[in-house]
């Protein structure tokens, strides 16, 4: 099966920044299975019945009597941040599922600093790894993704995520939780994105993501502008307003991702075994998604879903070979001019520079 299909319906080990402190202490000389329906007593005490959650909680019941509450978020709220804490205290989920795919997971561990700094340097290597992985176009929509976000980072001084590092962090806090990845694999949906604009589209994309040297034009956003788009997710709205000539493209970002993360709540909300009998019991799950996912779950949340569906992805287009052949040409059409314009020496120091390799490599056809 191809990595870009690989379901997400996977654990994530536990935070290591979970305090050990807040972790029960177990009497010693205890059996395994002691121990074990200890800790679930005990989860069973902390779990309120009839909890009082943040009004960005939404509850919805599975057949079997699961119970899952959807946190809406905003990607760069402190409250979002607070929210998610609050629910996974008072309702000690056996599974925590969150908006993020295993090619984002790396920003669960990652520092404050760290995740600031790496959105606002986007350089030629993070274009040209884009561009490798994923293919031109998928490659440019991925860094456009990557400028809006950096942008909103750059004014707000905040990074992105930090109610996933907070779900993942309570999460290792919870006996028995467990935690896993709910959203498509990045890479099927750029690709599936592309392939649904027409070719006239696909041009005009191409020419707005590779030679406009400003395609992205952002209003200022306050921490208060981002509190009251809890009703519409701040990064996708700006990405929506952003592709709004280009509809497809909403389908498949935002509306087939409804779709998967409903499916993988859906899994993530089956019955589990209560120690020491392994009797099944109904599940307590905790979703973390951005505000603007909430209302398309709901919606499908007693839907037939058929996954294949939006996890194929259609072979390369002949005219992906051609907008690769022709950007190809256009820069090595610049460098030539370049080269001719600072003379001999300096032109030949150019081409063989790092930088310039790693583009024409990049941009090369692939062998037949």
């Amino acid at each position: 099966m191809d990595q870009d299909n690989k379901s997400e319906d996977e654990s994530v080990g536990p935070s290591e920044d979970a305090s050990e402190e807040e972790l029960p202490c177990l009497p010693p000389g205890l059996s395994d299975g002691e121990a074990m329906e200890l800790l679930w007593q005990l989860r069973a005490q902390r779990r309120q019945a009839s909890p009082k959650l943040p009004e960005t909680v939404t509850r919805l019941t599975a057949p079997d009597g699961s119970i899952l509450y959807l946190v809406g978020t905003a990607h760069f709220s402190d409250s979002s941040k607070n929210d998610v804490a609050m629910t996974i205290r008072a309702v000690q989920p056996d599974v925590v599922v969150v908006e993020l795919c295993q090619y984002r997971v790396s920003m669960l561990k990652m520092d404050e600093n760290t995740l600031l700094r790496e959105a606002k340097e986007i350089n030629l290597d993070k274009v040209q790894q884009a561009i490798k992985q994923n293919g031109l176009m998928s490659g440019l929509m991925q860094i456009l993704l990557l400028k809006v976000s950096a942008h909103i980072t750059e004014q707000l001084g905040m990074a992105p995520g930090g109610e996933f590092r907070e779900a993942f962090k309570e999460a290792g806090r919870v006996p028995f939780c467990k935690f896993h990845l709910g959203d498509r694999p990045i890479p099927v949906t750029f690709k599936r994105a592309i392939a649904a604009l027409s070719l006239w589209q696909k041009a005009r994309l191409a020419w707005g993501l590779c030679f406009l040297s400003d395609p992205i034009s952002l209003s200022y956003f306050s921490k208060e502008d981002v509190e009251k788009c809890k009703q519409k997710d701040l990064l996708e709205q700006t990405m929506s307003e952003m592709i709004g000539e280009f509809p497809a493209l909403h389908q498949t970002i935002v509306a087939e991702r409804d779709i998967y993360l409903t499916h993988t709540l859906r899994q993530a909300t089956c019955s589990v075994e209560a120690p020491p009998n392994a009797q099944k019991v109904p599940a307590v799950v905790v979703g973390v998604v951005g505000m603007g996912h909430v209302p398309g779950i709901e919606k499908n949340w007693e839907k037939q879903l058929n996954i294949n569906e939006i996890m194929s992805v259609a072979p390369p287009s002949r005219f992906g070979w051609v907008l690769r052949m022709v950007t190809r040409g256009v820069m090595v059409g610049m460098l030539g001019y370049a080269c001719y314009y600072a003379g001999g020496s300096v032109g030949r120091a150019l081409l063989s520079s790092r930088a310039v390799k790693s583009v024409l490599e990049t941009l090369r056809p692939p062998r037949a």
